[in-house]
């Protein structure tokens, strides 16, 4: 029996703006679950390292259009466990900066 997660069922957990002009900005079978909390991925300054569905363009940018990752309302605690890595990432940048 799995656990449940302490975050599992909380509002600030999952988000549904159906009203958006952009939803789904992913094409999903399942609209009435689609998380727009983390509209703007916070896995994206991982690079290869964020553990979503992306590819690097020809000119080497991250395109992130078929990535449900942080949509799925059972990723929430996937992402912000990330967190720690997202801010390591930003200190380097700012002493390389």
């Amino acid at each position: 029996m799995c656990e449940k997660k302490e975050w599992e069922g909380k509002g600030y957990s999952f988000f549904c703006n159906k009203e958006c002009e952009y939803f789904p900005c992913h094409e999903t079978k399942d609209p009435d679950n689609f998380n727009c909390l983390f509209c703007y991925c916070p896995l994206y300054a991982l690079g290869n390292q964020c553990g979503g569905n992306f590819r690097f363009t020809e000119s080497k940018i991250k395109d992130c259009s078929k990535c449900m990752l942080p949509h799925h309302r059972k990723n929430f605690g996937y992402v912000t466990s990330k967190f720690r890595e997202i801010v390591e990432v930003t200190r380097r940048n700012c002493e390389e900066s």
